[in-house]
């Protein structure tokens, strides 16, 4: 899962097992052994159904759950299962941006509380937390003079905006953003989109953008993940991934991305998977995504297939027995 410049995040073979409700209720494996490396600046898009892993895999990584095994590696230094007070000083790099706005911003503080408490716990003062916040609140586009007010006066955009400046008041070098935009009018989602990739530019952040949405993730990401029950099932650059995909779960997931150009839209063919998804709580044996596709054979019933590179000279990795080639497409 290499990238050309060095790792500033490297997530190893992670896996996390949540107890069922019940007592005799099955475990679920919600993430099933999944690696991946971002480097600095860069933006990695993790896409697949609702369900598949993708958000407990990110707050995983910002350590609001402990994996179960596996390793979180962040600038060289493992952070799996580094204590609450070890963990202080890197919640600085470290940050996140939740999936519904107002859900995730606390009602009854207003902005300025919201946008100060990283620094506040980060030992800085009110007066300098404060001179911060209003900083974030022009650097976000919202008006500052508007720092007293409390969410339920913002709108959804604007109430991801304060999300967006809280998590960059400690002057992050790596965020998480679960599903930023999909709470959002489609309107509202270009402003975030575009506010997140000029802050890329201007801070040089590096993004892990989790997403079902393939449209924006193909617009705002270099590479993409996808996952399904829990596990990455192809990664690469995206222009191959959208260009070629070679796992038939992702060629499904990009057949039903509406084109711009209504006649491509008619002509193309559009791929529907038998069934839903398994439950995680009992995933079938073998290629956990055989049940619904329409190349499996013998082996994938018994065999997991290993990511690996599918095509010499393809920067791209597949978990498959049968990644479809140039003749397949």
């Amino acid at each position: 899962m290499t990238t050309t410049a060095p790792s500033l995040l490297s997530v190893r073979d992670l896996t996390m097992t949540f107890r069922g409700r019940r007592a005799r209720s099955a475990p679920v494996r919600a993430v099933d052994g999944v690696s991946f490396d971002v480097a600095a600046g860069e933006t990695l898009g993790l896409v697949g159904e609702s369900g598949c892993g993708k958000s407990t895999t990110g707050r995983m990584i910002v350590r609001l759950l402990e994996p179960t095994t596996g390793s979180v590696s962040y600038d060289g230094r493992d952070i799996s299962h580094l204590s609450q007070r070890e963990l202080k000083p890197l919640r600085r790099d470290l940050q996140m941006v939740f999936q519904d706005p107002h859900s995730s911003l606390n009602p009854r503080q207003t902005v300025a509380r919201i946008i100060s408490d990283p620094l506040l716990v980060q030992g800085s003062s009110a007066a300098d937390a404060r001179k911060r916040a209003v900083e974030l609140m022009e650097l976000v586009g919202l008006i500052p003079e508007h720092i007293d007010r409390y969410p339920h006066e913002f709108s959804g955009g604007q109430a991801q905006r304060i999300g967006i400046a809280r998590a960059l008041a400690t002057a992050p070098r790596l965020v998480v953003a679960d599903e930023p935009v999909s709470a959002l009018d489609v309107s509202v989602q270009a402003q975030i989109v575009n506010l997140m990739e000029r802050l890329q530019r201007e801070l040089g952040l590096a993004y892990l953008f989790i997403a079902h949405d393939l449209s924006v993730v193909k617009r705002v990401c270099d590479r993409v993940a996808v996952m399904y029950l829990g596990r990455i099932v192809e990664i690469g650059p995206k222009e191959r991934v959208y260009a070629a995909p070679a796992h038939p779960y992702t060629r499904a997931l990009l057949s039903a991305v509406p084109l711009p150009d209504p006649a491509a839209e008619r002509a193309r063919e559009r791929i529907t998977l038998l069934g839903d998804p398994p439950s995680p709580a009992a995933p079938p044996p073998g290629c956990t995504f055989h049940p619904r596709c329409p190349k499996a054979r013998e082996i994938c019933r018994t065999e997991a297939p290993p990511l690996r590179i599918a095509v010499p000279g393809d920067a791209r990795q597949v978990a498959c027995h049968f990644p479809e080639g140039p003749e397949e497409r």
